[in-house]
C-alpha cells in the first residue's frame, strides 16, 4: 500500500516562494499519477496540478498555472511543488495524492481522484 508523506508548507510573505515535497513508500511512483490539492478553511478541496505517469505536467487551476510548477522523480518516488509568487490567496492546506488511473480532470472534477492520500501539510501567505 503506497503511503504518501507532505513536507515543506511554512509562513510565507506575498511574492515569496515554497517548495512542497511528496515522497512515496510501498510502492512505485511510476505506476501513479500525483497529483496536488489544497483545501482553504470553509472551501472546497480543489485540485491544483498533477505529473502523468512519466512526468507530463497537467494543470487544474489557471490561478497558479504561470506561478506553480510540478516534478516528478519516479526513482527517488518524490514529487515536488514549486510555488513561486504566492499570494493570501494560496493559503491552504496543500495534499498530495496518487492515482493509478492518471490525471484525467475528469477524475478530479468529479471528486473521484485518488486512490492514496497524504496526511497534508499548511502553507500560510500573509504580510
Amino acid at each position: 500500500q503506497l503511503q504518501l508523506v507532505e513536507s515543506g508548507g511554512g509562513s510565507v510573505q506575498p511574492g515569496g516562494s515554497l517548495t512542497l515535497s511528496c515522497s512515496g513508500s510501498g510502492g512505485s511512483f511510476e505506476y501513479y499519477a500525483i497529483a496536488w490539492f489544497r483545501q482553504a478553511p470553509g472551501k472546497e478541496r480543489e485540485g491544483v496540478i498533477c505529473s502523468t505517469f512519466s512526468g507530463k505536467t497537467i494543470n487544474y487551476l489557471d490561478s497558479v498555472k504561470d506561478r506553480f510548477s510540478i516534478s516528478k522523480d519516479n526513482a527517488e518516488n518524490l514529487v515536488t511543488l514549486q510555488m513561486n509568487d504566492l499570494q493570501p490567496g494560496d493559503s491552504a492546506v496543500y495534499y498530495c495524492a496518487a492515482d493509478k488511473r492518471g490525471c484525467r480532470g475528469a477524475y478530479v472534477y468529479a471528486g473521484s481522484f485518488g486512490d492514496y492520500w497524504g496526511q497534508g501539510t499548511q502553507v500560510n501567505v500573509s504580510s
